[in-house]
């Protein structure tokens, strides 16, 4: 057989899977269910869901690592990937027994292959790809970003095309969701995400060892704290306020922080690691200065929209999601901008901001409904640590040098 001819059936074999109707990708005895099984490992959640075409999640399991790498300061990439090692199997069959569906009943596996931590992407997909080839089921490669931003979509209705705001402890950005596949990308951080910020804060202030927030992640215990804080005590300065785009800075934040926190320990008296008095007026002071940054980008990405046609005349919506979504605080930010803007702002649930195995699935399910990404179980597929969402419009963003009016964020604790 020449290389050509070998080429052409692999091909002809892709085809067969991305025309095929979805009942026969199936078995017998779940005929056009399309169920799809969805796994997600590319930080320190081990997460499984098992959905059908409408969203209905029938069965899922998520294990959480937070405490282990809450009392090490950290995730350290190692041990997540050996927490993700000895909980893959046991996720995945509790998800598909709580679903009481077979493994040949699935229309397709998809799993988070990008981006991610390599160790811990490695392990979603070493299993997924053994399980699909197994069973003989369709897999399908899923886009982190692309899941958190189509999940509000599982739960109502939401046209394209919409502005989306993706904020997480590993990534910030802003893009429009124009189809399921299809991203234009407006902003994204150039050096830490602001869950990272949060965290790194919270580890400085050895807030581990709060009374309230022992068992707490850090942006859970900065905003448990910055509700009985002064905001207004620390005048920490909002990022970029010259740059005139919709890119993302945290990292000099944290350095004002730093400052004030080492200047309040000289004159406490304290050392590094105690509690200082004020902690929650800085919790509220950062928490503030974070919403405040991501409300200013947003508020500038919705004028360039506007201006350049790129969301609906009627009803336009702004989507926020990721895991620092689940922020209150800066929910109500965003909240402001899209009053003022006149734009629909939708959240999903904080059950669904953070990293699971249902997100992944209905992504699945959105790909699968479309035919796209469809690959044979034999096909081999490479995760992919560092990936772009869609196309980066960043540069026509800065080149539009667009200011803002001043907006008040008159928020309540």
């Amino acid at each position: 057989m020449t290389m050509y001819s070998s080429r052409v059936k692999v091909v002809h074999r892709l085809l067969q899977y991305r025309h095929t109707p979805w009942c026969s990708l199936s078995s017998g005895k779940a005929s056009c269910s399309r169920l799809v099984l969805g796994i997600e490992t590319s930080c320190d959640e081990t997460g499984a869901a098992v959905l059908d075409e409408t969203g209905t999640i029938l069965g899922e399991s998520l294990h959480s690592q937070k405490q282990v790498h809450l009392r090490s300061g950290g995730i350290i990439p190692t041990v997540a990937q050996q927490l993700h090692r000895e909980n893959m199997e046991r996720v995945v069959q509790e998800a598909l027994e709580r679903s009481g569906v077979e493994p040949g009943q699935l229309c397709a596996v998809a799993t988070t292959v990008k981006p991610g931590l390599a160790l811990s992407l490695g392990i979603g997909l070493e299993f997924s790809r053994r399980f699909v080839r197994l069973h003989n089921r369709p897999f399908i490669p899923i886009h982190h970003m692309e899941a958190h931003a189509l999940t509000v979509r599982m739960l109502q209705h939401v046209p394209f095309p919409f502005l989306v705001l993706l904020v997480s402890g590993g990534h910030s950005l802003l893009a429009v969701a124009r189809g399921v596949d299809d991203f234009l990308l407006l902003g994204h951080t150039l050096d830490e995400a602001p869950g990272d910020t949060l965290d790194k804060v919270a580890r400085r202030l050895s807030l581990i060892k709060h009374p309230q927030c022992s068992t707490l992640s850090g942006g859970q215990a900065i905003e448990l704290l910055a509700k009985d804080g002064d905001r207004m005590r620390f005048n920490f300065r909002t990022p970029m306020g010259h740059t005139y785009d919709c890119c993302f800075s945290f990292a000099g934040l944290r350095n004002q922080v730093a400052m004030a926190i080492v200047k309040k320990e000289a004159e406490e008296g304290v050392e590094q690691g105690t509690l200082l008095s004020c902690v929650n007026d800085i919790a509220a002071a950062t928490q503030h200065t974070v919403a405040s940054h991501l409300a200013k980008r947003t508020h500038r990405a919705i004028l360039f929209c506007k201006a350049n046609g790129l969301l609906p005349s009627s009803s336009p919506t702004l989507v926020l999601s990721g895991g620092v979504a689940s922020n209150q605080y800066i929910r109500e930010a965003l909240s402001i901008i899209t009053e003022t803007t006149g734009l629909h702002l939708l959240c999903p649930p904080a059950k669904f901001c953070t990293d699971n195995g249902v997100m992944i699935a209905w992504n699945g399910v959105e790909l699968l409904r479309e035919g796209k990404r469809i690959l044979s179980p034999n096909v081999d597929v490479c995760y992919e640590p560092k990936a772009p969402l869609g196309v980066d419009m960043t540069a026509e963003v800065k080149a539009a040098a667009i200011r803002m009016p001043s907006v008040r964020l008159k928020i309540p604790h």
